[in-house]
């Protein structure tokens, strides 16, 4: 072989190498003479230094496709639930943590304040909880109708309230729950003297 042809081969050699370096692949360099190269050389002498930038290029590689194996394995975890409603509660008090004392469907003209715990599971980024107070003797009238933002990632209870300054009309109420504009749950309750 010529000088010309052998180094021609020799750097055809060493920028194989380096590009089999840069994928990930760590297959030996074959030197000239067809034997394997020992295997402590990662490549086969080069004329020149290899730039900063190229040698730290298979590490920037490895650690891609280490990132890449990381997000595959982060995208098999399971995702978490949708927000739902679990369970409706009716009372007259709460506890410092808005739920419900005394559970009941039947309340007295004189509870100013009525509540309804609304508690949840999954999670939300934003979602919109709202309550429709109505009395349903006669033709039926809306009471209230109260909406709250809720943003969690696990259960949670969200407490709505109405209020009377006067006595309650006796009869029979409604309060409903929508999850962002979709009824999910209702509960019937009624008001008279104690």
């Amino acid at each position: 072989m010529t000088r010309p042809m052998r180094n021609s081969a020799l750097l055809s050699t060493a920028l194989a190498a380096l590009l089999l370096g840069a994928c990930g692949k760590h297959e030996p360099a074959v030197s000239p003479t067809g034997a394997p190269a020992p295997a402590h050389t990662a490549a086969a002498p080069v004329s020149a230094p290899a730039p900063a930038a190229t040698a730290a290029q298979p590490a920037a590689a490895t650690t891609a496709a280490h990132a890449d194996g990381a997000a595959a394995g982060a995208s098999t975890a399971p995702l978490p639930a949708p927000l739902t409603v679990a369970k409706l509660t009716l009372g007259s008090a709460v506890n410092a943590e808005h739920q419900v004392i005394r559970a009941s469907d039947r309340f007295a003209t004189s509870d100013r304040t009525l509540y309804a715990s609304v508690a949840t599971e999954g999670s939300s980024g934003g979602a919109t909880l709202n309550a429709k107070w109505s009395y349903l003797e006669g033709q039926g009238q809306l009471v209230s109708s109260i909406s709250q933002s809720i943003a969690t990632d696990g259960p949670a209870i969200t407490t709505f309230k109405v209020q009377n300054p006067d006595l309650w009309p006796e009869g029979k109420y409604r309060v409903e729950i929508s999850l962002d504009g979709k009824p999910v749950a209702k509960q019937d309750f009624q008001i008279g003297k104690s």
